[in-house]
């Protein structure tokens, strides 16, 4: 089955490329030698998931080498870490399932069956529940994580939640008590309330919503609008939610993450081939960056001035120096390249 999502953002892709005859990627910009010698080299994989290989590639994080492939299941979109810090679980979409991997060594752990459409995933901060987003299938499900007294987890089906068209990314207050999901074909915004599962009002939004993001006094919500060139402003003190803003980003705005400094946040315009820095308090845009490919999701490093990206379009990974906001290396990896992920990485908020 083709999935409308792939579809409607495959167009969006063939328009980024057609604009984009992106140059090759600079040489690698070395680290000072004091730097490396008083700093310990980060040993974690970056971890980027290939949608159309139905597999990950592991990436050395010094020498940005690709160092193997493992298989997963059928359109890997997205994956988070458990609550333990054992596992990376991988959202296997077509297959309905869960591949599990270390999130120190990259290696398979194993695979978690009956999961229905795991598109996008999200555990609650106090980590009770665990949250999928069912992109074909229309529902939302929540799931209680359970810790087993000889180690490892089950998951226990709390609740499916019927939802308009293509539910399709998930975050959540701080406080764990509401699950926001965006209706990607609906043009809608869901919030549900974890406690009890059942939703607390449905609102509608600007084009093909995709990726949230909650600020982290819970106050306001960034939803940006990969139909569109924006990003929304929620105010989450009232209820439903209340449109009070629309940030200008750029074509394509789609996928968020943090800076790590509870102030600024990334987001990719993956039509427009760039990324924009958005100022939480003053709620505009105060950079952008080039970065080729259709960007689509990003993780920042430890370092914090290492921003890491997909380029969907490309078959590539895409580093970018944030203090020259330069391209510093691209690394060749599948098709489709979607969730990217270290565990040397800086705070999700």
């Amino acid at each position: 089955m083709i999935r409308l999502h792939l579809a409607r953002f495959a167009l969006l892709g063939s328009v980024a490329f057609a604009l984009n005859a992106f140059a090759a990627a600079p040489a690698a910009v070395p680290a000072p030698a004091a730097a490396a010698a008083t700093k310990p080299a980060p040993t974690a994989p970056i971890i980027v998931l290939n949608s159309l290989d139905a597999n990950l590639s592991l990436i050395d994080p010094v020498t940005y080498q690709e160092t193997g492939r493992i298989p997963t299941g059928k359109e890997p979109h997205h994956l988070y870490l458990t609550p333990d810090e054992k596992s990376v679980i991988v959202a296997n979409a077509s297959s309905d399932s869960l591949t599990l991997v270390d999130p120190r060594t990259g290696k398979f752990q194993r695979t978690i069956t009956g999961i229905v459409d795991p598109y996008h995933l999200r555990f609650s901060p106090d980590m009770k529940w665990f949250i999928t987003a069912a992109n074909r299938l229309d529902h939302i499900d929540i799931y209680r994580w359970q810790p087993l007294p000889t180690g490892g987890f089950d998951l226990k089906l709390a609740k499916r939640v019927p939802a308009g068209k293509t539910p399709s990314h998930i975050n959540t207050d701080s406080k764990s008590t509401t699950a926001y999901v965006s209706l990607q074909d609906s043009d809608q915004m869901i919030a549900i309330d974890l406690a009890t599962q059942t939703p607390k009002w449905t609102i509608p939004v600007g084009k093909m919503p995709a990726d949230l993001f909650v600020s982290p006094d819970d106050k306001f919500l960034f939803l940006a609008l990969t139909g569109d060139s924006f990003v929304e402003v929620y105010d989450l003190t009232v209820s439903p939610a209340k449109l009070v803003k629309k940030i200008q980003t750029a074509a394509g705005a789609h996928a968020f993450r943090a800076q790590g400094d509870k102030r600024h946040v990334f987001v990719s315009n993956r039509v427009a081939n760039s990324i924009s820095r958005i100022d939480m308090q003053t709620q505009t845009v105060v950079d952008t960056f080039h970065a080729p490919g259709g960007p689509d999701c990003m993780d920042v490093l430890a370092d914090g001035k290492t921003l890491l990206v997909t380029s969907r379009w490309a078959k590539k990974l895409t580093v970018i120096d944030l203090d020259t906001k330069k391209v510093v290396r691209q690394v060749n990896v599948g098709r489709s390249p979607h969730g990217v992920w270290t565990l040397d990485h800086v705070p999700l908020r």
